[in-house]
């Protein structure tokens, strides 16, 4: 089987809310296992874009297209299916639950069984299983009974990365996933990020520049819903436009 050219391919999206363009014929062009990293300031139309990619929000005219495929008008589940998966910006974990049911409800996301929350977890050996052991690869298994309102906000984003992993992701898509860390919790999810496999394309949107761009190879800049400047990180970082529009002169 062939290996597409491209992991995702964006083609002029554009979404508009009571006439405002958010995004505005935004195009991009991820490689399978390429390290791209979003930058821009605060309304740029960066969470829109991913919202687009994922299924969250449908866009007003463009093209989305994973591993080939046409995902336009899919559901956010059935993008999944295809291998796209993502964390939010706002934590998104069920909060009365424990560690171990968050990531088990990840895994069964892409199974065709249902899931029956009256039966207890272990009725589901297998799926229990793997949820503690992936829970392990990030320090958190002897955590994974506990409910997800009883762990510090920085272990939070680690189960919620996790879950996102535990979907065996070909495209994986971060939103600021170190906002609100503490340096050592930002040092654990840099290191967590820098571990994922190459076997799976990672973009991030992420505004702790000096973290973020050790993770990146490329790097694509947005303003007022337009991507001024795009391609390889230390091109787009030297370039007059990222320093007049988001770092500064």
């Amino acid at each position: 089987m062939t290996t597409p050219e491209y992991a995702l391919e964006v083609s002029n999206l554009c979404k508009s809310f009571g006439g405002l363009a958010v995004t505005q014929n935004v195009t991009l062009k991820i490689r399978p296992g390429e390290r791209r990293l979003i930058i821009g300031p605060n309304g740029a139309g960066k969470t829109t874009l991913f919202n687009q990619i994922t299924g969250d929000l449908m866009p007003s005219s463009g093209k989305v297209q994973l591993f080939g495929k046409d995902i336009t008008r899919l559901r956010p589940d059935q993008r999944a299916h295809f291998g796209l998966s993502r964390t939010y910006q706002i934590i998104t974990l069920f909060a009365q639950d424990t560690l171990e049911h968050n990531v088990a409800l990840g895994l069964m996301g892409l199974r065709s069984a249902r899931w029956h929350t009256i039966r207890p977890m272990s009725f589901y050996k297998d799926i229990a299983h793997e949820s503690r052991r992936i829970l392990g690869l990030v320090g958190l298994e002897n955590r994974a009974s506990l409910p997800v309102s009883d762990i510090a906000y920085g272990e939070k984003r680690r189960v919620e990365l996790t879950m996102a992993l535990a979907q065996k992701p070909r495209l994986l898509l971060l939103d600021e996933p170190l906002a609100g860390l503490s340096s050592s919790e930002r040092t654990t999810v840099k290191s967590l990020i820098a571990s994922i496999p190459r076997e799976t394309a990672v973009v991030m949107i992420e505004h702790d520049m000096d973290t973020a761009l050790d993770l990146a190879e490329t790097v694509t800049l947005l303003n007022y819903g337009k991507v001024i400047v795009d391609g390889e990180r230390d091109a787009v970082i030297a370039d007059e436009k990222t320093r007049e529009v988001y770092l500064g002169s």
